[in-house]
């Protein structure tokens, strides 16, 4: 649990990871060690989840942008 996120790490992987965190921690099981570094780990896999959606929300902008510019270019041509 203790390992570094990969970059390659993908966001339905570390959302379920979290999931399971969570999961864990509401069973009430974990010693308070335990419990702190499954809180570490699943502050950094939100940390990652909110990057890889921040990337795709802005990947969209791009994709909008570029189809707008396409439909104005045909409209521009007819």
């Amino acid at each position: 649990m203790n390992e570094p996120l990969s970059n390659d790490l993908k966001f339905e992987t570390a959302l379920a990871a979290l999931e399971q965190i969570v999961r864990d921690m509401e069973g009430g099981e974990l010693q308070l060690e335990e419990s702190i570094v499954a809180y570490r780990r699943g502050a950094e896999l939100l940390k990652h989840c909110r990057h890889l959606l921040v990337d795709a929300e802005q990947q969209l902008r791009v994709l909008e942008e570029v189809g707008e510019d396409s439909a104005a270019t045909r409209q521009e041509n007819q």
